[in-house]
């Protein structure tokens, strides 16, 4: 425990880091900051924190459900007592489900509000004012490109990601003038877990042209953090498409990417 004289010693905190973009992001903020890394399981974060360490980094584990009640209190008590301070906060824990919303188990959906919208607001909330008052600190929040499309097929999920870009657009707009930095990192297609669970377990082999290597996203978003931009949106190829996006009706593109999400629907029917 340290002594409560000493100055609280600045870290950045991941979440979701265990696996993809979230392990990726960790290893690049490792490289300058001591990091507090927390997901859900202890292997992946284990082994994670050894790598870091073995580097000359210095790395905290925190295993915790952030779709639990009072888990963001778990998490501000454990900075406490540690005596660490967030200067950075990467908002990377967040999984959807693909199916008609109907038709999908609802608690399993809600589940995903709570991690992708409650968590990611109150953790938020919890660390910001102090940022404010420091005038120093920065959060990078991680969307997707689904933020900027209508979702059938997994409409909860986009439109979460729809809240997460609005919601980092609004805390820029704040905190610009106060030593504060905010970003949006928006990735497409990315070969993490992600897709695997969204599809009940079932990984589809789809490959477009659309995505981007998770080191990729991962560094391309660091960088964007780190510069103070509000939002990056990895890989050519996704900044066209949703700079087009814009010029196409909105029940077109909701008639679009419904046909897309029915088509990884029909790939997880298919496999299980």
């Amino acid at each position: 425990m340290p002594d409560n004289d000493l100055p609280l010693r600045p870290v950045t905190v991941i979440t979701g880091a265990s696996s993809g973009i979230g392990r990726e992001l960790a290893c690049l903020a490792a490289r300058r900051d001591e990091v507090v890394l927390i997901a859900r399981g202890g292997a992946g974060l284990d082994a994670l924190a050894g790598d870091i360490r073995t580097q000359g980094g210095k790395a905290h584990v925190l295993m915790c459900d952030l779709t639990l009640p009072g888990a963001v209190g778990v998490v501000m008590a454990f900075l406490a007592a540690y005596g660490l301070r967030c200067e950075r906060l990467v908002n990377n824990a967040g999984f959807g489900l693909v199916g008609d919303a109907h038709v999908l188990d609802a608690a399993g959906q809600l589940a995903s509000i709570d991690l992708n919208v409650r968590s990611l607001t109150q953790l938020t909330l919890a660390v910001l004012p102090r940022m404010m008052a420091r005038g120093s600190g920065g959060i990078l929040n991680v969307a997707s490109v689904a933020a900027f499309l209508p979702g059938p097929g997994m409409a909860v999920y986009y439109a979460t990601k729809a809240y997460v870009q609005s919601f980092s657009e609004g805390l820029w707009a704040e905190t610009r003038m106060h030593g504060v930095t905010v970003t949006s990192l928006c990735p497409g297609p990315v070969n993490t877990g992600f897709l695997a669970r969204a599809t009940g377990g079932k990984r589809s082999s789809e490959a477009t042209f659309l995505h981007v290597d998770v080191a990729q996203v991962a560094a391309e978003g660091w960088a964007a953090f780190m510069k103070g931009q509000l939002t990056v949106i990895p890989g050519l190829a996704n900044r066209c498409v949703i700079a087009i996006t814009r010029f196409v009706p909105r029940r077109w593109l909701a008639l679009m990417v419904y046909r897309r999400q029915s088509g990884r629907a029909a790939f997880a029917a298919a496999r299980s």
